[in-house]
């Protein structure tokens, strides 16, 4: 018995983006466009007329904002929204405010480009949506699969030996659903708490206002990261969107590279990138944290960060928006604690003697 299509209803007032989505969509066998609406007043009625699984949304539209349609939507009827965004920061808070309010990914509407950037956008903008449609959703043919690339397309060969260190890093990775995960991570935190980088995957623009929102909430700073930025005590650095990072270290100071390069796992950033990085450059000396998303990604970086000596927490199930990416960390034997959601930071602290 065939598996059944996920249903996808676009919401933009652009006819061209609304045509491109549809197109990038259907090229996915597990993807069918039910239909399109030029606003949230005709995507009413479409989901009257048959209740899609997934919705993309965009903010900026006539008659009614995409914001007062979300909160409409899962006040009233919960489905899964991704938000399909313009590449714009000024827009990025109002993007953002959609994951508070319930939405579990951000997406950015496809443009012209070269072949290889409409590739890349067609895997992330399919993936996003079929990440959705296995999500929690909170209020408030034959498939062909694209080849994925290992943490080997971005890392460098090994260097000699380190010289000893004994402070303490920690690593986190996390998508859908990432976004407030690492608000009620980053939030409890004292202001002493060991360096932190993360990887969440977001696109390009929202990563620098997601960064700025955290800082205003948390003890710690809060950034996104920057070439040669030093991982220190009561700071987090946050991978650049479209770009990986990795955790270096020069002597006892752990500093951060960005890289640009191919997909990694399907994503870039991408968690096993850091989390690689991390296993050869800090070892015993890191932490671990893979927290909520769909796919693997970062499953098999923590499996070396464990071999090399580090501990490794994964967010269980009934906390995890999507539980894919610590389930296959857990799969493979690469996790050391597995823990809700409210229970990490704690648990990290202890393990690094805080």
């Amino acid at each position: 018995m065939a598996k059944e299509t996920i249903k996808v209803l676009i919401v933009d007032d652009s006819a061209l983006v609304r045509q491109t989505l549809s197109q990038i969509l259907s090229l996915d066998p597990m993807l069918e466009v039910m239909a399109t609406a030029a606003d949230p007043f005709i995507a009413a009625e479409r989901i009257a007329e048959q209740e899609p699984d997934v919705i993309t949304l965009d903010i900026e539209m006539p008659r009614m904002d995409g914001l007062t349609f979300l909160r409409k939507i899962m006040t009233q009827h919960p489905i899964p929204v991704v938000i399909c965004s313009s590449l714009a920061e000024e827009g990025a808070q109002s993007t953002l405010k959609a994951l508070e309010y319930g939405a579990v990914e951000i997406i950015t509407k496809p443009r012209l480009g070269s072949r290889q950037f409409l590739e890349e956008a067609r895997v992330t903008i399919c993936e996003a949506v079929k990440a959705a449609a296995g999500a929690r959703v909170h209020t408030g043919g034959t498939r062909t699969v694209e080849p994925k690339l290992t943490a080997d397309a971005i890392l460098s060969r090994p260097t000699s030996a380190m010289l000893e260190t004994t402070e303490k890093v920690v690593v986190v990775g996390a998508s859908t659903g990432g976004t407030e995960a690492l608000r009620a991570f980053l939030e409890v935190l004292p202001a002493n708490a060991p360096g932190i980088v993360i990887v969440q995957h977001m696109p390009e623009m929202f990563t620098r206002a997601f960064a700025q929102r955290l800082d205003g909430l948390c003890r710690i700073e809060v950034k996104e990261a920057e070439r040669n930025d030093t991982v220190l005590r009561g700071r987090a650095l946050i991978a650049p969107g479209n770009h990986h990072l990795l955790l270096k270290r020069s002597g006892a100071r752990y500093f951060v590279d960005i890289r640009d390069g191919p997909l990694v796992s399907r994503h870039r950033p991408s968690v096993d990138v850091l989390f690689r990085s991390a296993a050869r450059y800090a070892g015993a000396n890191a932490v671990g944290i893979i927290m909520t998303g769909m796919g693997d990604d970062g499953a098999a970086g923590m499996l070396e960060m464990k071999q090399a000596g580090a501990a490794t927490i994964a967010q269980d199930e009934a906390t995890s928006v999507v539980f894919g990416m610590p389930h296959e960390a857990i799969l493979r034997g690469a996790v050391d604690r597995i823990l809700a959601l409210p229970q990490i930071a704690a648990s990290m602290l202890s393990l690094v003697g805080l």
